[in-house]
């Protein structure tokens, strides 16, 4: 999911084989300080489309220390850390490498070949974007909070991966930042792009193309179509058993996000792919299944997920839908009863406001659709 803000160059024409394999979603996203914004809409809108999200911007390259992928890396540490919502992977900051103008004929990973000593303990995130409750920084998602089981956050094993974080490029580069203002920034704020901050003495210590390597590795690899089958298939497999009766409870036990992901799925595919009818059978029992799941022992993280995904819900024409919206409020009951127990210190309160209000926002569409849909 690439968001173009504003960029001057030719990207998505080079990115155009891949947004029509389907494996790139292309977004024009102009304007001035809109990171956050742009990030809260991708986790809003793309939840239930990947395993996981990553945050990154265009001058940050993830680089696994060994020569496996991305996801194989980042499944190795979740598998190492079962609770674990999220992955923070430090960065490691390039320089300079002594360049005051630019030379676009070759590519950042070329020009810059020199970091700093040591890793920062800044960081940038892989998680599970169905756990993401807001965001008030570029660096890592607020989750949505769970009193029975509250998920680690592990830092990323910086033996197994990085971020390469270009940061200062040439001087005319980053003097092009300061006239542009920050992505992360409201009103277009320099912050740390300051004219006066360009400097070659940092981040210049040590040589390390390592990266080039690693990407001649695995360039050339084929753009992969969709396999919309398969998918069909794995949604199948999942719900096969809501076709037969007397389904043990154990089935539905704290499986709500994995149901309101098929849910997600069934829709799409019934108006992207499969057509209607067996579209439609997928939704019912993805929202059968969900009916079921909200009567189990749920964590506080799922009710919350439930509760943004409502409005969906309430936009769809089947009798399941009546059933959970008559059990919502006994989940709203319960997240209230637990937070009473909880000191919380917020930070960021615009962002929390704006996200709780959003929220609400989103919530009485969908109850507006809803009888609309009735009527």
């Amino acid at each position: 999911y690439i968001y173009d803000n504003d960029s001057p160059d030719n990207f998505k024409e080079v990115l155009q084989p891949y947004i029509d394999a389907g494996t790139v979603t292309y977004k024009f996203y102009p304007g001035v300080g809109r990171q956050i914004e742009a990030y809260t809409e991708a986790f809003k809108t793309y939840r239930f489309f990947c395993r996981y999200m990553a945050f990154i911007d265009a001058d940050e390259f993830i680089f696994p220390q060994t020569d496996k992928s991305i996801s194989e890396v980042v499944d190795e540490i979740f598998k190492d850390k079962p609770k674990a919502v999220g992955i923070e992977i430090n960065w490691l900051m390039y320089g300079s490498n002594h360049l005051e103008t630019v030379d676009y004929s070759k590519g950042v990973l070329e020009r810059f070949t020199r970091r700093a000593y040591d890793v920062s303990k800044s960081t940038k995130t892989v998680c599970n974007p169905r756990r993401i409750n807001y965001m008030t920084t570029p660096h890592f998602p607020i989750y949505f909070s769970d009193i029975k089981n509250i998920y680690e956050i592990d830092l990323g094993d910086t033996r197994k991966i990085l971020i390469n974080h270009y940061k200062m490029k040439s001087r005319e580069e980053f003097n092009r930042k300061y006239d542009l203002g920050s992505a992360d920034a409201s009103y277009g704020g320099r912050g740390y792009y300051h004219v006066d901050n360009f400097t070659h003495n940092i981040d210049n210590d040590v040589f390390d193309a390592g990266i080039l390597k690693y990407f001649e590795n695995r360039r050339g690899t084929e753009i992969r179509q969709i396999d919309y089958e398969k998918l069909v298939n794995a949604l199948m497999k999942t719900l096969s058993p809501m076709l037969k009766g007397n389904v043990p409870e154990e089935f539905f036990e704290g499986k709500l996000e994995t149901f309101l992901t098929c849910l997600a799925l069934s829709t799409y595919l019934k108006e992207n792919v499969l057509g209607k009818e067996r579209g439609e059978i997928l939704e019912e029992l993805s929202l059968k299944a969900i009916y079921f799941s909200m009567s189990m022992d749920i964590f506080s993280a799922d009710a919350e997920l439930l509760l943004n995904e409502l409005p969906n819900i309430l936009s769809l024409k089947y009798p399941e839908v009546e059933e959970i919206l008559k059990d919502c409020p006994k989940i709203i009951e319960q997240l209230k009863n637990g937070y009473k127990s909880l000191i919380t210190n917020r930070t960021y309160e615009f962002w929390r406001n704006f996200n709780d209000y959003d929220n609400l926002l989103r919530i009485l569409q969908g109850f507006e659709s809803y009888i609309n849909n009735k009527s």
